[in-house]
């Protein structure tokens, strides 16, 4: 089992990061990847930057948690997980959750989770700046109630 992630300020280069996982993995008959980007705009207005704090550390555990979380519920082959922090321009990357399987379908399942449960349990602070100002980014209940499609019955 092929596990990586990272916390990082730096880019990435998506395409060097999915060879790296499939080399990993060959035996994978399915690579499912996302990309999340700054968006330029918000309900305030157009954005510029945003910023993204982090708990080092804690982060970094946080990501491997929900990483571990995945291959218990998916029998996947490899996981590559990056998220930036820091001061991040309109249209740059934030997010990359890759997953690959012998089957599609575990890996598209194990990407959707990874992401909910990124949006949702990942200890990151987001502030917006642009024409309106800055303010700090509020958790969504949209974010929430996604992540519930993942709740395990008891």
């Amino acid at each position: 089992m092929y596990l990586k992630v990272s916390v990082q300020p730096g880019d990435f280069d998506v395409g060097a990061e999915l060879q790296q996982l499939r080399a990993a993995t060959p035996q994978a008959g399915a690579l499912v990847n996302f990309v999340g980007l700054v968006r330029d705009v918000s309900t305030d207005g157009q954005v510029s930057e945003m910023v993204i704090e982090h708990y080092p550390g804690m982060t970094e555990k946080a990501l491997q948690q929900i990483a571990q979380q995945a291959t218990q519920r998916w029998p996947l082959l490899g996981i590559r997980l990056i998220h930036r922090v820091g001061s991040l321009t309109a249209q740059a990357q934030i997010v990359l959750v890759a997953a690959t399987s012998v089957h599609r379908q575990a890996a598209f399942e194990a990407c959707a989770f990874m992401m909910d449960y990124l949006k949702t349990e990942a200890p990151f602070w987001k502030k917006e700046v642009g024409d309106f100002g800055q303010h700090w980014v509020e958790a969504r209940a949209s974010d929430e109630q996604a992540k519930q499609q993942w709740k395990l019955p008891k």
